[in-house]
């Protein structure tokens, strides 16, 4: 039955390069077309952020290529990653390049199939489920709720430097935007929330740090933005986290599925005091 089923789903072909998300670390949610795609690859140039598990569906004899790149360690320079990828497929091999989450949602995938293009190799793109999504989802908090936003702005915590972005408009975003969610955030947590409350945002408004999301190690802290840089100092929680601003992290206490599974008892009115009005 399951190979009649995936009989029917595209292939990968020799000299063609996919490029697909793996999601945010539970095997579970990858698509069948990332399933699909790793039952075929003849070698799987992968990042960091890959659960281990997920390469396990890996055909016997593929080759796996680590090329993940974590702040302030070594890393491959992505140009090298890139032109990697065409070398492979000019051989001839049946190329999967996988990655965490989505490969278009700040996953570097746009300048990874741009290179393709540029040397004629064929590529097929399979989204993935975003951390900023996805993993929030694991740990009980929804990116909209209609009593709370009717907008959400995903951003970046640093740029190719390494630094906080100084394109970003934090004072449009800060009153456009009752919802943030930023990825690669936590270095810079405090000069992100300093800025924030200096564009209008209230200094106890909630933030939530999901580390290791969607994973067996996930950890989740719940603090304000004024207090988030001191108390993630404390925690010693490290990255990859992704971090949410606003409202929405209010419904933890009633959404955290995965803690009543072990036990938690969740409220039913999480709203209910809250001391501004829905955005």
């Amino acid at each position: 039955m399951t190979e009649t089923f995936f009989a029917g789903l595209p292939q990968l072909d020799p000299g063609t390069v996919w490029l697909v998300g793996a999601g945010p670390g539970d095997p579970g949610l990858l698509t069948l077309h990332a399933a699909n795609a790793l039952r075929q690859a003849d070698v799987i140039v992968h990042d960091a952020l890959v659960n281990g598990e997920c390469l396990k569906l890996a055909k016997p004899g593929a080759t796996l290529e680590f090329a993940g790149k974590r702040g302030g360690k070594p890393s491959p320079k992505q140009r090298d990653i890139s032109l990697r990828l065409v070398e492979l497929a000019r051989s001839g091999l049946r190329v999967l390049r996988l990655k965490g989450g989505d490969p278009f949602v700040f996953g570097r995938g746009g300048e990874e199939a741009l290179t393709l293009v540029e040397h004629g190799i064929p590529f097929r793109i399979v989204p993935g489920i975003t951390a900023g999504i996805g993993g929030l989802a694991y740990a009980g908090i929804p990116v909209t709720h209609r009593e709370v936003n009717h907008a959400v702005t995903f951003l970046t915590g640093h740029d190719s430097s390494g630094v906080v972005p100084d394109r970003i408009n934090w004072e449009g975003i800060a009153k456009g935007s009752p919802v943030i969610v930023m990825y690669m955030a936590m270095k810079h947590i405090g000069q992100i929330a300093a800025n924030l409350i200096a564009a209008g945002r209230a200094p106890d408004e909630p933030v939530a740090f999901v580390c290791n999301a969607a994973t067996a190690d996930q950890e989740v802290l719940e603090t304000t933005l004024s207090r988030a840089e001191a108390d993630v100092a404390a925690s010693g929680l490290e990255p990859p986290a992704i971090v949410v601003v606003g409202e929405v992290v209010r419904l933890r206490p009633s959404l955290d599925w995965r803690g009543a599974l072990d036990g938690r008892k969740l409220v039913t009115d999480p709203l209910a005091d809250r001391s501004r009005n829905p955005a």
